[in-house]
């Protein structure tokens, strides 16, 4: 009988809870499209139509390494790879199928080499695996609402096991943990309709992979889709409950807790554009700027952030997404500190930006100036050990003025002379508490 190990949980997840910034990278056949990562879903394309994009693939210009200096440059701790998409192609060597990476003009394991030049940059590796597929012949095709063949009669009465399936699942599952080294995360995607929980042999599934990789971290997705939040919220989660929340494309009101009021840790994955895999007409990127302060406003609500990269049909991350990532790693160079380590506090946010915390330091992230001084609200005078700017570390003093002595129960500070903040994009002060 399962009995969810509380202790074990916290163990496990510290990493997790510290490093709070990861890179998430959609790639595969449907880069040659370039129409998103869904395509063969949404314009419900046959099978002999998509598998000219196999015999194609061969993306010359794919250099792991430089992927992975990219990350660490953008400040990312920890990277996923989409092992295989609901496509069903596999970017590793696996023995159960012949649509795989390895069998394209490329010829390379992408896996290994994603696995091996992160791991080199001491950021820790993930992998994506679909639980869908749509290449495999005993996954359920006509009348699903996701299967590219859904409305396709031809496979109205196609007979199909689903047992087969799940063996062909479990064991290309066994695979990425055994094959491969110690990896730190598995994102399962995704539970939808009839197919939750144990319709994937859940409770089988991680058993195995726990057994495997004892401290490996999983999503909630075996239990539900991107909107659900499972039985993780409650006191006794299920044994195929995954280990945190997975809101996609949003960044929820507050952080989540369970049913004892306790914080449960979350993970907002986000695109960089409108699409997961490259998309070559997506041209509707969001500023470094917003995606910086978004980072900040999930780690103020003792979440991470999960963000996207679709590379395109050579191997290339885009320009846009490099010039993002270059313009976040530049801010988190100085301020990283108010990242890593960091978390919410009890305090109400503040007109003017988000607070962070990590022990007795809270970190008020400016992104307003004020006149008159900024309000380091929630916190009194005799509370404050030092005030320094984080970006370079110089020591900030509490104003002492007429202009804010009728605010005796509020922390005043100047951060500039001018009116223009020292980061234009978000100034992050350090308070020290006593």
């Amino acid at each position: 009988m399962y009995k969810f190990d509380r202790a074990k949980y916290d163990e496990r997840m510290k990493w997790f809870r510290h490093d709070r910034f990861g890179m998430f990278i959609h790639w595969g056949l449907y880069a040659i499209p370039a129409r998103g990562e869904w395509v063969r879903s949404t314009e419900e394309i046959p099978e002999e139509e998509y598998i000219p994009f196999f015999n194609e693939f061969n993306p010359v210009d794919f250099d792991a390494k430089e992927w992975a200096r990219l990350a660490k440059k953008a400040g990312m701790k920890y990277a996923v790879l989409t092992a295989k998409h609901h496509d069903g192609f596999c970017l590793f060597d696996s023995k159960l199928t012949d649509w795989k990476s390895t069998n394209t003009p490329f010829g390379r394991d992408i896996v290994r080499e994603f696995l091996d030049a992160f791991r080199a940059e001491g950021i820790r590796v993930g992998l994506y695996y679909s639980l869908l597929d749509w290449h495999h012949p005993d996954y359920p095709a006509y009348g699903d609402r996701q299967h590219p063949m859904r409305n396709n009669p031809a496979y109205k009465d196609k007979p199909y096991n689903f047992d087969n399936y799940l063996d062909y699942m479990h064991g290309q599952i066994r695979e990425l943990c055994t094959n491969y080294g110690k990896l730190d995360m598995m994102w399962f995607d995704f539970s939808y309709d009839n197919l939750t929980g144990e319709a994937w042999r859940g409770s089988e599934l991680v058993r195995m992979v726990r057994s495997l990789q004892p401290d490996i971290i999983l999503d909630n997705r075996l239990e539900v889709s991107g909107s659900g939040f499972g039985s993780i919220a409650t006191d006794e989660p299920l044994e195929y409950s995954g280990d945190y929340v997975s809101p996609e494309q949003i960044i929820p009101q507050t952080g989540f807790k369970d049913s004892q009021g306790r914080d449960i840790c979350w993970e907002a994955c986000i695109t960089m554009n409108d699409n997961w895999g490259y998309c070559a007409k997506d041209k509707n990127f969001k500023p470094a700027e917003m995606i910086i302060k978004k980072l900040v406003e999930c780690v103020s609500k003792n979440g991470n952030m999960l963000l996207n990269v679709g590379p395109d049909a050579k191997g290339n991350i885009p320009d846009e997404s490099v010039e993002i990532l270059e313009k976040i790693g530049a801010w988190m160079k100085k301020n990283s500190e108010s990242i890593y380590g960091c978390g919410g506090c009890d305090l109400p946010k503040p007109e003017n930006g988000r607070i962070t915390r990590n022990g007795k330091t809270l970190y008020y992230h400016i992104m307003e100036n004020s006149i008159g001084g900024i309000p380091l609200q929630g916190i009194s005078r005799d509370q404050v050990e030092s005030i320094r700017l984080v970006c370079d570390g110089t020591e900030i003093k509490p104003l002492e003025n007429w202009i804010v002595e009728n605010y005796p129960d509020v922390v005043f500070v100047e951060a500039s002379k001018t009116v223009h903040l020292p980061d234009s994009i978000d100034t992050v002060i350090a308070v020290r508490t006593k």
